[in-house]
């Protein structure tokens, strides 16, 4: 538990030491039901315009990280590979912002290994992203985390490329 814990330490200070170029943001265009012009008693236009803003939630931001749901393992591994950490730190940021939030954390497996086996394997990896998140500052009561083992695969097929895809630990937010 201990290297847990200092591996976790020591991947944030990495994380924060890192120089990343800022990205720049530039406002979304407002649709054009949100812009109108005031019109005057006559039907006229006034000429002002009122603007609206739309503040979109990055959890729905397709250019977001996000955007990305699914932390994804090798063969008869339970343990968050560095590819994905940054994946599940930002979960995990996002869910400390927003309190109301809640995310159902499921395992998956891909064919091989038994159901015993494969339900406890998706289990330990769901159990291990719900750690990685409240580590980063997610509270317990907004993580639930449930195995499916093999049942629910993302691809079909028996050869590698398939099995990779279903080797996973999808993030599924609450409407």
């Amino acid at each position: 538990m201990k290297k847990i814990i200092v591996s976790m330490v020591l991947l944030n200070l990495l994380a924060a030491c890192a120089s990343n170029k800022p990205q720049e943001t530039t406002a979304a265009p407002a649709p054009a039901a949100a812009v109108a012009a005031p019109v005057a008693a006559g039907g006229a236009s006034t000429g002002a315009a009122s603007t609206t803003q739309i503040v979109v939630d990055a959890l729905n931001d397709p250019k977001s990280i996000l955007a990305g749901r699914s932390v994804y393992y090798p063969f008869d591994v339970a343990a968050v590979q560095d590819a994905d950490k940054p994946l599940v730190q930002a979960h995990a940021k996002y869910l400390s912002e927003n309190a109301k939030r809640t995310v159902k954390l499921e395992g998956n497996c891909d064919e091989r290994g038994s159901n015993e086996y494969n339900l406890g394997l998706g289990q330990r990896r769901a159990d291990g992203v719900q750690k990685m998140l409240e580590l980063g500052g997610a509270k317990a009561g907004q993580l639930t985390s449930v195995s499916y083992g093999e049942e629910k695969p993302k691809a079909t097929g028996h050869e590698e490329a398939a099995w990779s895809q279903n080797r996973r630990t999808d993030l599924n937010y609450a409407k």
